[in-house]
């Protein structure tokens, strides 16, 4: 198992996993597209078993008005026949040591149980557009207790949610 940067050669591989992960659900993978398509600055990694992408993580910044102030993880996708044997928490781990990601904040929509073992706590300030759901919005090193909508790329809200 290799962890890598995504790449022009894995990135429809990458693409593949998000639509097997999240299906039914087509949002993940054309998020993923729109991004890529329209160029929005991202960090992201592959996990790759020989030469097939087993899981993928990525992250867009997250704004406040129009300034970068961190950044958004997601989509976290493994592919379902090996989920549960720890792949996907070794490559947020991994993630999380990487330069270009710790010592900013990282938001986070999601399992509260999983993110909390790695140090995401529930985040009520800034707050999260996407959900009203408090519980299931966290945050890794916010040191920020003023009352603001967390911005995300626009792509998060013009591809629509839809099923297949």
């Amino acid at each position: 198992m290799k962890i890598r940067p995504l790449a022009p050669d894995t990135q429809a591989k990458a693409a593949a996993l998000l639509h097997h992960a999240f299906a039914p659900s087509t949002y993940e993978v054309r998020l993923f597209d729109a991004l890529h398509a329209n160029g929005r600055q991202m960090v992201e990694w592959v996990c790759l078993h020989r030469d097939a992408v087993i899981a993928y993580i990525g992250f867009t910044r997250a704004y406040r008005g129009q300034q970068a102030i961190g950044l958004h993880l997601g989509p976290l996708a493994v592919q379902p026949r090996v989920q549960g044997q720890g792949i996907g928490s070794e490559l947020l781990r991994f993630a999380l040591r990487q330069e270009r990601i710790k010592g900013q904040p990282i938001f986070a929509l999601g399992c509260p149980r999983f993110f909390r073992a790695f140090g995401f706590v529930p985040c009520t300030e800034p707050l999260c557009p996407l959900t009203r759901d408090t519980g299931q919005f966290l945050v890794l090193g916010n040191t920020s207790a003023d009352r603001y909508t967390v911005g995300y790329e626009p792509e998060f809200t013009t591809v629509k949610k839809r099923q297949r």
